[in-house]
């Protein structure tokens, strides 16, 4: 989604859903049903109809990694281990004992990380990146 976020940041115009889904190449369907999430959150709008799409509803410099992981449904940010909670391997078992502890540690980290960047932040390197690249390109 923060994919989706920046390049709706850096378009002048809503953007279609069908238009994001080519650039994540998924449905269209999927990336209305993630949206959705963040509209409700109030990060992002949506206009129907000729000229209607999506577009950025946030101020990008108040609005942190944290706040889109929560938004979309704050999705597992470490797998580590087997899925059974209760496997009756005892392999399996030792194995997610171990790593257990692990990767909670690993996630508060990166929950801790997500609140110090801002949508701002991502915005402004891609756009760095992108007057970087385009020089590049037109001295070849």
């Amino acid at each position: 989604m923060l994919h989706v976020l920046l390049h709706m940041a850096d378009a002048r115009e809503p953007i279609t859903s069908e238009t994001l889904a080519q650039a994540m190449s998924t449905h269209p369907v999927v990336v209305r049903r993630v949206m959705a999430g963040l509209r409700e959150a109030g990060f992002v709008r949506s206009e129907k109809g000729h000229g209607g799409g999506w577009s950025i509803a946030c101020d990008l410099a108040k609005t942190t990694l944290l706040d889109i992981y929560r938004a979309v449904g704050e999705p597992t940010l470490v797998a580590l281990g087997f899925d059974d909670v209760q496997p009756s391997c005892l392999v399996a078992r030792a194995v997610n004992t171990a790593l257990d502890g692990a990767a909670r540690d690993a996630e508060q980290l990166l929950l801790q990380r997500f609140e110090s960047i801002s949508l701002a932040d991502l915005a402004a390197d891609f756009s760095k990146k992108k007057r970087n690249h385009q020089c590049n390109t037109t001295r070849s």
